[in-house]
Parts: structure tokens; C-alpha cells; sequence
């Protein structure tokens, strides 16, 4: 959804052919624009950082545990965390993004952490 508060939610003008909920308004680009912690702000980091440090080597799968998802692409490590227990980050020189907040410097659950 793009803005408005009700349905069309910026797709056109009219009455919709497919329903769009209610609650959709707090999804729109127009809501999210402003809050650095919206989807929105995470997809727009993480295109970023696909832009500016993924590069075109080759992906490496890193040794994990099991449960934790771990590879590098250039100088790019992505880690996520599939456990139900928050986990240790390999070591890095810069964290470049989480999809939600660490939990006491340790990867939540649900979690992906992007490193340099």
C-alpha cells in the first residue's frame, strides 16, 4: 500500500476488486516514511547494503549450528537465527543491520544480522 488511510490505499481510485483491510493504513509507505524502525526503513537498509557491500564474488556457507543460517559473499557475512534461543555473532568489524534489535549483543530468534 502506498498512502491514504483507507482502501485504495493509492492503488487508483474507486472501489478495489481485491479487499484490503482496514489495518493496511499503518503498512502504507506514506505511514512508515518517518519510522526508522518500519519494514519499510529495513528494506531500504538492506538495499543498501546489497548495493554497497555485497559484491560479485562467489557465496560461501559458513560452519553454523544447527538452526543458524551463516554465509559470506565478498566481505559480507549473514547470519540468522532459525533457533528458538537468542545466539552468539561470529566475530565482526561492523554491524551493518538486524532485521529486529539484539538482545543483550546476542542474535534474537527470527533474526538475521548482516556484518562486515
Amino acid at each position: 500500500p502506498w498512502s491514504a488511510q483507507e482502501p485504495p490505499f493509492g492503488f487508483g481510485t474507486g472501489t478495489p476488486w481485491l479487499p484490503q483491510p482496514p489495518d493496511w493504513k499503518n503498512l502504507t509507505v506514506e505511514s512508515q516514511q518517518a519510522d526508522q524502525n518500519s519494514m519499510l526503513a529495513l528494506y531500504r537498509n538492506a538495499l543498501t547494503i546489497r548495493r554497497d557491500h555485497l559484491g560479485d564474488g562467489s557465496l560461501t556457507w559458513l560452519e553454523s549450528d544447527p538452526g543458524v543460517l551463516s554465509f559470506q559473499r565478498e566481505s559480507l557475512t549473514s547470519v540468522t537465527n532459525l533457533t528458538p534461543e537468542p545466539i552468539d555473532l561470529p566475530p565482526y568489524q561492523d554491524l551493518l543491520l538486524t532485521s529486529t534489535p539484539l538482545d543483550n549483543g546476542q542474535l534474537p530468534p527470527d533474526t538475521t544480522a548482516w556484518l562486515r
